[in-house]
């Protein structure tokens, strides 16, 4: 019971991880109707930054509140000086300067920072909680809750508040949000921006369980992207589940499925995602998409 248990809240705390990049993705998604694959990207760039102001001597909590500001204007300025440009053109062409993007940001990082391993400080403790014969680390509960707060503020966004309700009508029709007054450029903007804060948010989670370095959040963008897929792009909820869901799964696959073992648990996701998508293909919290002819 013991080990069913550490598996579980390892799970949770991994998911976290993902879920964090997921929410930014449909954040970015909700406002803008594209997919950001520079996600991964900005979250290292934020990360340096911390781990940056905190060698010159900044606290840790202040540092990572200070990249996470800088990375609010970063994604403001990186939606209106570049992919604005490109936002209500072809989606593929938009996809590939996403890409670009993440390639120019992990250059950049390796550049400034070199690409050797940094440790970065941990927000929590590193002492362990004994629950059910199980060792659970007070990092992997801070990370899990810090998670839960994320999804509600996000959700609570999107369906309770005029911002999230503007945001999402100019990724429906931007045309018809500009007719009715809707300031569509400074909206874009604040959804890249607010994108960037959970990503930088997600860097100074995941920065103190692997070591800093440029292409740090690699693995974790795909594993994001599979939660976005099997959530539904237009749930918070539903990609936090959904990434908690992969993180549990891959934990108690690699244990009690012995020919999966820990060699091939990465492929447990994407075998989920294909059974998911052949009988939901809108994700298991998405909507269905109706167009009336």
């Amino acid at each position: 019971m013991g080990t069913f248990i550490q598996l579980v809240v390892d799970g949770l705390s991994t998911g976290s991880i993902y879920a964090a990049l997921a929410l930014a993705i449909v954040l970015v998604n909700q406002a803008t109707g594209l997919i950001n694959f520079a996600q991964g990207g900005m979250a290292v760039l934020s990360a340096y930054i911390a781990w940056w102001l905190t060698g010159l001597g900044v606290p840790l909590i202040l540092g990572i509140l200070l990249s996470v500001a800088v990375s609010f204007f970063l994604g403001a300025i990186i939606e209106r000086y570049l992919m604005r440009r490109f936002e209500r053109g072809d989606p593929d062409t938009a996809v590939v300067v996403t890409i670009g993007l993440l390639t120019l940001i992990t250059g950049l990082c390796g550049w400034l920072w070199t690409y050797n391993n940094q440790q970065f400080a941990s927000l929590f403790s590193l002492n362990t909680i004994q629950f059910g014969g199980a060792s659970i680390s007070v990092r992997s509960l801070g990370t899990i809750v810090v998670m839960v707060v994320m999804m509600i503020l996000l959700q609570a966004l999107f369906i309770g508040t005029k911002l999230g309700l503007a945001l999402r009508a100019v990724a429906v029709n931007p045309q018809s949000a500009a007719f009715s007054g809707l300031p569509v450029g400074r909206l874009l903007m604040v959804g890249w921006g607010l994108a960037a804060v959970l990503g930088a948010v997600a860097g100074a989670l995941v920065a103190p369980q692997l070591s800093l370095t440029p292409g740090m959040m690699d693995t974790a963008l795909v594993y994001a992207l599979a939660a976005v897929i099997l959530g539904g792009m237009t749930s918070p909820i539903g990609v936090v589940v959904a990434a908690w869901l992969i993180g549990v799964l891959e934990n108690l696959a690699a244990v009690y499925v012995p020919f999966i073992g820990y060699d091939l648990k990465v492929a447990v996701p994407f075998i989920l995602i294909f059974v998911v998508l052949i009988v939901r293909p809108q994700g298991l919290f998405g909507r269905r998409t109706v167009v009336r002819v």
